[in-house]
């Protein structure tokens, strides 16, 4: 046996053992080499297999009849561009005459297979390009987030999509979020992700966690008001719209309205006030809205109808005035009585862990995006924190949050108490927590004393 021969075999040995136990590092070694290969060897019988060619045109054949050629082939899509990523490729392609975006989005399935890749998604760009992107493993079995990411204020990165890009989560775009999901679906990691997330920005949370704070008290470091009852809750919620109210008054007298003011300098919400004079926005965060809506007696059917009306006038009114809502449950349908689809509306971003009926999957995208349904009720058991989020656009992907223990979140918390603003409207909610330990031990100014 050569030296050649044996290099041959380990590096075939190699291979197969990355790509067994370490996919991602056999992606970047040999599997986007070879998938590249098999892209450009394979594309044109690929894409007339698919359908995806047009005949030549008219002027083509009578040329070809006038040179006495042959009779020109059908064209596919021309590749604009072929970037390989950490995860996977994108391919651009410049569709034809007569071609459509949707039919190369209905054969994604079939590329998937042609092109050996794990996962094939397309999306429009512009009139004319379409991008597919295309995974060469499960990047949701094990998420491993990317070492640098976009940020900006406001906008956190809290999962992975499945074609291998970073999902954030922008209240500047979307104010209100809901996530769904069953117990043990993976809704507190989520959760976790992203306090840790905006726990490094210029933020006030304020938390709702009716399960006496098992969830969210232990962040408390971070959080600016908490309340883990609902009998707190309301007075909280009540405190918050007070808080609007305020903000308000001070964008309406800062908004400055005359003939020589430009459009740009008329203030709206508090992102066009002055930095120096604009308010610090709020992230509400609901740990268990059922609870909130749950009553058995009358007074607690008041209760109920003051906080559910509480939230709406939240979800209404508190995008101007930095206030958003990101409110998790079980369910979300109309059974836990009136106001609630009038809450469900106003929240845009919509976030489904597995659920254990397709009603529940219907209460977060029957009505925004019913394709994404399906892919809801279809996440199993065995793999907890995969959610299809989606929102009024009709899009949606699958995702997964890298997994954060509640030790890393309270870690987190820790390293930035120190931006937890102090907002006088919810003084009376702040948490009282013990002074964090001092890491360094002082040394005596003498030596002790030895035998």
């Amino acid at each position: 046996m050569t030296a050649f021969t044996v290099a041959l075999v380990l590096v075939v040995a190699a291979a197969g053992l990355l790509r067994w136990r370490r996919p991602a590092w056999y992606w970047l070694t040999f599997g986007v080499i070879l998938a590249a290969l098999r892209v450009a060897f394979r594309y044109a019988s690929v894409m007339d297999a698919c359908g995806l060619t047009v005949p030549p045109s008219r002027w083509r054949l009578a040329l070809a009849r006038v040179a006495n050629r042959p009779v020109p082939e059908s064209r596919a899509p021309r590749i604009l561009r072929l970037r390989p990523t950490r995860t996977g490729l994108v391919l651009r392609l410049k569709l034809r005459p007569g071609q459509d975006a949707f039919d190369v989005s209905a054969a994604t399935d079939r590329l998937r297979h042609s092109f050996g890749m794990y996962g094939v998604t397309s999306r429009e760009l512009r009139s004319g390009v379409v991008e597919l992107r295309m995974t060469g493993y499960d990047v949701l079995k094990r998420v491993q987030m990317p070492a640098t990411v976009d940020r900006a204020p406001m906008r956190i990165p809290v999962a992975l999509r499945e074609d291998g890009a970073i999902h954030y989560r922008d209240y500047r775009t979307v104010p209100h979020g809901l996530t769904l999901g069953a117990t043990e679906s993976g809704k507190s990691v989520y959760q976790r992700n992203l306090v840790a997330g905006l726990a490094a920005q210029d933020v006030a949370l304020v938390g709702i966690d009716c399960k006496q704070g098992v969830e969210l008290f232990p962040l408390a470091r971070r959080f600016s008001a908490l309340a883990d009852n609902p009998d707190t809750a309301l007075e909280l919620l009540d405190a918050l719209v007070t808080h609007m109210q305020d903000v308000y008054q001070l964008i309406r007298a800062q908004q400055r309205i005359s003939v020589n003011v430009p459009d740009a300098e008329i203030a709206a919400d508090i992102w066009d006030l002055p930095a120096d004079m604009r308010p610090v926005p709020v992230v509400v965060l609901v740990d268990e809205v059922a609870e909130l809506a749950l009553f058995a007696t009358k007074d607690e059917e008041k209760r109920r109808d003051r906080i559910i009306t509480a939230l709406v006038r939240l979800a209404q009114l508190g995008r101007a005035s930095g206030i958003y809502l990101e409110i998790c449950g079980q369910r979300f349908g109309s059974e836990l009585g009136k106001g609630i689809t009038m809450l469900r509306a106003q929240l845009t971003g919509r976030t489904a862990h597995r659920v254990n009926d397709e009603a529940s999957a219907n209460m977060a995208f029957g009505d925004i995006a019913p394709d994404a349904v399906l892919a809801a009720i279809q996440i199993p058991t065995e793999t907890p924190g995969i959610a299809v989020t989606g929102d009024s656009s009709g899009g949606w992907a699958r995702i997964r949050a890298p997994h954060t223990s509640l030790r890393q979140a309270v870690n987190i918390c820790n390293r930035h108490a120190d931006r937890t603003p102090d907002l006088p409207a919810l003084a009376a909610f702040r948490p009282a927590v013990a002074p964090l330990p001092s890491a360094r031990v002082p040394l005596p100014k003498t030596a002790p004393a030895t035998a």
